[in-house]
């Protein structure tokens, strides 16, 4: 007959007063049910510490050191396009081994070098809430022919591979944040005369696959056109061809004010022969300067892309990023550099300015 459950846990009890275990068949004692609770409950919290040291302890790195884990959106919540970008640098990403190398976080994780300034390059300004370290590059010696100008940049006269994005591309997109902060055009280094300046400043582009350094497949900067100093899109879909150039209308001065930070875009569709250039998020009104089919569109059979061979790198504030020669120098900041092979919209650029400046 079985007892009833009161009397039941009454014999419990007793045992655990006077030391005995009842050893009921089929039944557990009262104080191996409460180990088993006990070990039950620890066990609970040791899972429980092991996933709040999972959800709060940051992702590490794996691989080379170049390679950076992937990131979820910024402070100010980067869209997609960061992820999408071939490569894209934000100048908080220094290389443990060398500081004087940024690691790229876009796709291709090509390495980028901090030429001339190494990480004295870095400094603290944002160029929106949130936002990591600035480049900064400017010219150290004007009145001395060298190759001392601080700028970035990769370079390999074969070609660097991890930029294959862009052979044989349909399209690219040059895209970042910029302030001028010094007096630009600067000094041409390269002249007897010391009050003359450089006809341009650069800002950053990809080179060509026959690249000198200087020559590119894509490229953002500010120019002399018609012997007036204008922001522009400069492209080069075919290594052995002509460039075009999209101008502003505007004046570079109202588009670029000193000491201010400011996001520019530049889109090249290969295939059509259109270019654009955007600021803070919007179209600006520009021209083509080129008169003609300098990409030989009207020659070429489709499909219509750049030429089939890797960029012997990217530069940055600057020409030759090999480092022979000064050239171009930008006394400037720049801020979350993205390089895409491909046309970005008007309504994505939008978008991602938003994203940085609003948070959404």
């Amino acid at each position: 007959m079985r007892l009833p459950r009161t009397r039941r846990t009454a014999i419990a009890r007793t045992a655990v007063r006077t030391g005995l275990e009842p050893r009921v068949r089929g039944t557990r004692s009262a104080r191996e049910t409460r180990r088993t609770r006990r070990t039950a409950l620890a066990a609970v919290a040791l899972a429980s510490v092991a996933v709040l040291a999972a959800a709060t302890l940051p992702a590490q790195a794996s691989g080379p050191a170049n390679q950076v884990p992937a990131q979820a959106n910024g402070p100010a919540g980067h869209g997609p396009l960061r992820a999408q970008a071939v490569a894209a640098y934000d100048f908080g990403h220094p290389d443990p081994a060398d500081p004087a190398r940024e690691r790229d976080i876009g796709r291709s994780r090509t390495p980028l070098t901090l030429i001339n300034g190494g990480s004295a390059m870095r400094v603290d300004d944002e160029a929106y809430r949130g936002s990591s370290p600035a480049l900064q590059v400017r010219q150290q010696n004007p009145a001395t022919a060298g190759n001392d100008d601080w700028k970035a940049g990769t370079w390999d006269e074969a070609g660097v591979g991890s930029l294959g994005a862009f052979n044989s591309a349909k399209a690219a997109t040059v895209m970042g944040w910029f302030k001028m902060t010094g007096d630009n055009p600067t000094l041409n280094s390269n002249t007897a005369n010391p009050t003359d300046r450089y006809g341009a400043i650069g800002l950053a582009g990809v080179l060509s696959g026959t690249s000198d350094g200087h020559a590119v497949r894509a490229l953002l900067e500010l120019i002399q056109v018609n012997g007036e100093l204008k922001l522009v899109a400069l492209g080069r879909r075919l290594d052995s061809g002509a460039s075009q150039t999209f101008a502003a209308s505007a004046d570079w001065q109202k588009v670029l004010p000193r000491g201010e930070w400011v996001h520019l875009a530049a889109t090249f569709d290969f295939r059509y022969g259109t270019m654009a250039l955007y600021r803070d998020g919007k179209p600006l009104d520009g021209f083509y300067v080129t008169p003609g089919d300098p990409w030989e569109l009207t020659t070429t059979p489709a499909p219509r892309r750049a030429s089939p061979t890797d960029p012997r790198g990217i530069k940055i504030g600057g020409s030759f990023p090999q480092n022979t020669r000064e050239n171009n120098a930008c006394d400037c900041r720049m801020d979350d550099l993205l390089f895409l092979d491909r046309e970005v919209t008007a309504g994505q650029v939008s978008a991602e300015y938003r994203r940085m400046t609003r948070g959404h």
